[in-house]
């Protein structure tokens, strides 16, 4: 049977609304499925409603904050909702969008998001991953976090993707054939390595905000990201647009 009927859990979140996007572009059968939409993934407001005669489930929810145990709580939570309620709804499958080296994260949002890959591939409806690196997207978030007229960023470094670059391989791999047992999990980077911090201040230079490099030493492992840990790996795809590019094309 044709996969043509698509629930987008977070689809009015950053990366969702490309999800939304392009499966309706590809004409697809999209349900959005967030709060703004009347369904909770938490409490299951009106959820089971949301996943009669769903395919397949595309999960791109996401924790607003960066705290690992608050994070681990919700990932937790939806995991085991999404699972439950899709079993019972005849839901064939899910595909979920996650980080670029979560399997060697041990502290932060990125453990939560191990944890979160972890419930999901227990649970009985078979889970497909796709790992990404960091959005082009983000960069305006950590902008936007920054007290005062000067934003103080890591020099972590990174190769950062576009969220439509993102939303097309994820659709890509939700209508795939199922894949060879044992196969590696798939990951989308951008074209480019280089730093947050780097990235920051093109951003920064348009919105008159300062950016200055800082130790890193503080963040959740920091070492392990000094040492390239959440870059991509040798297999992963590299597509899209470069940060510079992506910052070109905005309006």
């Amino acid at each position: 049977m044709d996969i043509t009927t698509f629930a987008v859990a977070g689809a009015t979140g950053r990366l969702g609304r490309h999800v939304v996007d392009v499966l309706a572009e590809r004409g697809h059968k999209v349900v959005p499925m967030s709060r703004a939409t009347g369904v909770d993934i938490i409490t299951r407001e009106g959820l089971a409603e949301a996943l009669s005669g769903v395919d397949v489930i595309i999960d791109v929810a996401s924790w607003h904050g960066s705290e690992q145990e608050a994070a681990t709580d919700f990932f937790r939570t939806s995991a085991r909702t999404l699972q439950e309620a899709g079993q019972k709804a005849g839901v064939a499958g899910i595909t979920v969008a996650s980080i670029i080296g979560v399997d060697k994260a041990t502290a932060g949002f990125l453990a939560a998001k191990k944890v979160h890959e972890e419930l999901l591939l227990s649970g009985p409806l078979p889970v497909r991953i796709l790992r990404a690196s960091q959005f082009h997207e983000f960069v305006g978030q950590l902008l936007d976090w920054r007290q005062g007229d000067i934003a103080y960023l890591p020099s972590l470094p990174t190769q950062l993707v576009a969220c439509r670059t993102v939303a097309e391989e994820l659709v890509d791999l939700a209508t795939a054939p199922a894949p060879a047992q044992g196969t590696r999990i798939p990951e989308i980077a951008g074209p480019r390595k280089e730093t947050l911090a780097d990235a920051a201040r093109l951003l920064g230079a348009r919105r008159g905000i300062k950016v200055v490099s800082v130790d890193d030493s503080g963040m959740p492992d920091a070492g392990i990201a000094a040492k390239g840990g959440f870059l991509p790996s040798p297999h992963a795809k590299l597509a899209g647009l470069t940060f510079q590019e992506w910052l070109d094309s905005q309006p």
